[in-house]
């Protein structure tokens, strides 16, 4: 057998499976993309459960449906879609169901889930008809753009907060105390991560994050443990918590109509924008996007992305979407749904080994976050100045993100105020009825939450 076909005869699965060579990647560095973005967003395997363990549902248990959903979504869109995107339990719905439906409304977890398969229906069904894509592409590219650098603004916030570089004390935000060795050690992180992304450093991000997790072993919070801590135990039995799974109570959601029914709209609505908003700007900048701008297989990949919605309440878990993270495996050179598979596997592991995997601090990713999310801000060079419609709704969003961390309440003010300008300078043609549609459900959600909050 001649040399020429010894690469295709080793590889040739994957490639036929993934096309590495027209995407212009490796299995080296998919494998590489896959344990960075696993790196970046393995904390759900502890936040999550924490988040829903406040309002009385078993911990352990849901460490396994964490997992399991980001096996089953990250696969989905790694196989079928062929994109390189992790999904998981996301960090909104998950305190909604907690502290809102359950502890404040006093509502049971089986109607909190049945809410959750509600929403995540309709979610899908609007994503199977076409309409969600159809919605997405009519938003103008100045909201497009807004969603992008606002998102940015939002990741490296996360980053810098659960690092415990930036600190909230009565209201006010402030940088952290320098005389404590973590803080000292993950801001030296983020110096060094900035280093090692403007050197090119092959798996920077992953560098960065396994070099803190090690030398959080030396280093002391203020109360005195180790900032990267040792588990007790290498692996434990998965142990499915089969109470959660299809914990549907329609009856109890009928008799609550009134009370529940908002904030059913309110997941809705949430997940459609927040998990859309997010998958745009992920899978919709250069390294992955098409010649034309677009999502590569954008159709499946609103539909894979509802699928996982719907299954979430299924399994037992708050609403799972597309994660941020995943921007930190793209700019490591993750460009396939290998990227996903390795994710997956990884996750897998973890419903055995999870009390290992789960060592890796905040403090060790934050650095990671912050530079995703300055990347993702490097869009604002595309800014078009010549035009107010172009320029104010983009730089609102962002503000609005970076003062409040609110997704949504930054989404409504920029388009209201792109329709706003453009109608005030009588270009009636700009106003498309999928944008004005946009606009109305954006009022609406402003309507319920003002109504939730109460």
């Amino acid at each position: 057998m001649g040399p020429d076909h010894m690469p295709d005869d080793r590889g040739g699965l994957l490639e036929r499976l993934f096309g590495l060579k027209e995407a212009g990647t490796t299995v080296p560095r998919e494998c590489m993309a896959g344990l960075t973005t696993f790196g970046a967003m393995s904390y759900v395997l502890i936040v999550n459960p924490m988040i829903l363990a406040t309002a009385g549902l078993d911990r352990h248990g849901l460490v396994i449906v964490t997992a399991l959903i980001a096996i089953i979504g990250t696969l989905i869109m790694a196989l079928w879609v062929r994109l390189p995107l992790a999904m998981a339990p996301g960090m909104s719905s998950n305190v909604m169901l907690a502290q809102v439906v359950m502890l404040q409304m006093g509502q049971t977890y089986r109607i909190g889930f049945t809410m959750i398969f509600i929403s995540g229906f309709l979610f899908f069904a609007l994503s199977l008809s076409g309409w969600r894509e159809k919605i997405i592409m009519a938003l103008p590219a100045s909201i497009q753009l807004g969603i992008q650098c606002g998102l940015g603004v939002l990741i490296a916030y996360i980053g810098l907060h659960n690092g415990g570089i930036v600190t909230v004390q009565g209201g006010r935000i402030g940088f952290a105390d320098l005389s404590h060795p973590d803080v000292i050690l993950t801001y030296g992180g983020l110096l060094l991560t900035s280093v090692l992304v403007a050197m090119r450093v092959p798996a920077a991000l992953l560098v960065s994050i396994m070099a803190l997790t090690v030398a959080g072993m030396f280093v002391h919070l203020p109360d005195g443990a180790p900032m990267t801590r040792l588990p007790t135990r290498l692996w434990d039995w998965p142990g499915y918590p089969w109470q959660y799974f299809m914990a549907f109570d329609f009856g109890g959601y009928a008799s609550n109509l009134v009370a529940v029914l908002p904030l059913t709209l309110y997941f809705f609505l949430t997940d459609f924008f927040s998990a859309t908003a997010t998958l745009m700007a992920v899978a919709g900048r250069p390294p992955l996007r098409t010649p034309d701008g677009q999502i590569p297989h954008a159709r499946r990949a609103f539909i894979g992305d509802a699928m996982t919605a719907m299954l979430s309440a299924v399994l037992g878990t708050s609403t799972a979407g597309v994660y941020l993270e995943s921007s930190a495996g793209i700019e490591s050179g993750g460009r396939t749904g290998l990227t996903g598979v390795v994710i997956a596997f990884l996750f897998f592991i973890c419903l055995f080994l999870w009390p290992l995997f789960t060592i890796i601090p905040a403090q060790a990713t934050a650095p990671a976050l912050v530079m995703v999310g300055l990347m993702m801000l490097r869009g604002i060079a595309e800014l078009d100045t010549g035009r107010p419609e172009n320029w104010l709704p983009p730089l609102l969003i962002t503000v609005i993100i970076a003062t409040t961390t609110n997704l949504m309440i930054a989404l409504a003010s920029g388009c209201l105020v792109h329709t706003l300008v453009v109608a005030a300078q009588r270009q009636w043609r700009r106003l498309s009825p999928i944008l004005l549609g946009l606009d109305a459900t954006l009022l609406l959600y402003l309507v319920l939450q003002t109504h939730i909050h109460k």
